[in-house]
């Protein structure tokens, strides 16, 4: 079971801390990777950290398991905290995000969306990206390619 849904068992709905990371996969074209989450609904690769893995390590477990690549050298861009990453979902859960941005264009294997976190995987110009996105990403892309 994910770590953070044991803390939940214990603490109900009050707010947690949540550390994770995601990676901006880039082509050869300067295309950031990203993942129709929900139909309409795009975000960057990347999830939870579990307990006893490194940022580093969640982010490439989560990238293997959302879209089938294997990424290799990861370049730190940024990690976002703070009131602005405070959170409330559906459920009335609520957390604090602390998310640690990566950026890489060392990977392989074949793409394919897990068909659960994963509906769709598209590469897109930083410039040309859908509009079902959140702010969160948005901002993410924009710091990690400085544009």
């Amino acid at each position: 079971m994910e770590y953070y849904k044991e803390l939940r068992k214990y603490v109900g709905h009050s707010p947690l801390i949540l550390p994770g990371s995601v990676v901006l996969i880039l082509n050869n074209k300067d295309e950031v990777l990203l993942q129709e989450r929900a139909p309409g609904i795009f975000g960057l690769p990347g999830g939870l950290m579990e307990l006893g893995e490194s940022l580093e390590d969640a982010a490439r477990r989560e990238v293997i398991e959302e879209t089938g690549l294997y990424v290799g050298e990861l370049e730190l861009c940024h990690v976002y905290s703070g009131p602005e990453y405070y959170f409330e979902v559906e459920n009335g859960d609520t957390f604090y995000s602390v998310t640690a941005v990566y950026k890489t264009r060392d990977y392989n294997g074949d793409m394919s969306p897990d068909g659960d976190e994963s509906i769709s995987l598209q590469f897109f110009a930083p410039n040309n990206l859908p509009d079902g996105m959140l702010a969160s990403y948005r901002k993410f892309i924009e710091d990690g390619l400085e544009i």
